[in-house]
């Protein structure tokens, strides 16, 4: 990864979102637009990628998962238009476009041969929210979250369309304000921006839902984990990815004790 690996991120999401800015703004049926800006934005990163960083593999949301990426040693991973439900709602601002860069590590094993299976993760990304007018990016992270005492009543945001009831669950017993928004990066956004305290989802989704938010989220010095506070893996066989928690540092005690009170008691019922 280099420095230009962190602006390229950036500067390929920002006119992504340009692109779409403009389509959206000529209107017209909302499923024929939505579509179109998946086309759109996912047609111009994979190129602009294919040109300018020719050996490595793209895995996108909307184009077919290229078995290369398994053994690759870098491999970009794009949501072309996260949110596209509400990219097609006139005046919505909550959808983005994400592009992360996923880097192997060449790890030795004892008596010096490599594992068979390296280990990698996120190095740059980036998260355009083009109808907000910002780019959140590890090219210049968003300043790092202040340190203090939970809040009074967190602030969670949730999927405006799917809140899941483990969510619904944490706000029950810890009191908890619950937020709807749409994108994942949106969300993510709002928590590194102090807008909501924490994101917590626990029903499913894919690597490219959370590549570039993870990235940004993780160089501003937020917490990101599974929400058994195990690590995140990208770049997987498998690119269902079950759940996600990302807040301040400060939080990740408290909703991680929520998390698994929780879930204990669910298995002892």
């Amino acid at each position: 990864m280099t420095a230009g690996d962190h602006a390229l991120a950036r500067a390929l999401a920002e006119e992504a979102g340009r692109r779409l800015t403009g389509l959206r703004a000529q209107g017209g049926d909302p499923d024929v637009l939505r579509k179109a800006g998946d086309r759109l934005s996912h047609e111009f990163l994979t190129a602009e990628l294919a040109d300018r960083r020719p050996g490595d593999v793209v895995l996108s949301e909307e184009g077919a998962d290229d078995p290369a990426r398994l053994a690759a040693r870098r491999v970009w991973i794009v949501d072309p238009l996260d949110g596209t439900r509400e990219f097609g709602e006139p005046g919505r601002t909550d959808w983005a476009v994400h592009v992360a860069l996923w880097e192997r590590e060449a790890l030795l094993a004892p008596g010096g041969t490599s594992p068979p299976e390296p280990a990698g993760d996120l190095t740059a990304g980036a998260v355009a929210l083009p109808a907000q007018g910002r780019v959140l990016s590890t090219l210049e992270p968003p300043p790092p979250p202040e340190a203090g005492e939970a809040p009074a009543r967190i602030r969670i945001v949730v999927s405006r369309s799917r809140a899941p009831q483990l969510v619904r669950n944490i706000s029950d017993l810890i009191d908890a304000e619950l937020v709807p928004l749409g994108s994942a990066g949106a969300k993510v956004a709002a928590v590194v921006s102090g807008e909501v305290d924490a994101y917590v989802h626990g029903g499913g989704f894919y690597e490219w839902d959370t590549a570039a938010p993870v990235a940004v989220a993780r160089a501003a010095g937020f917490h990101a984990s599974r929400i058994d506070g195990s690590p995140l893996a990208y770049n997987q066989a498998d690119l269902l990815m079950p759940d996600i928690l990302v807040c301040r540092p400060a939080l990740a005690g408290v909703l991680l004790q929520a998390i698994r009170q929780i879930k204990e008691t669910q298995n002892a019922s």
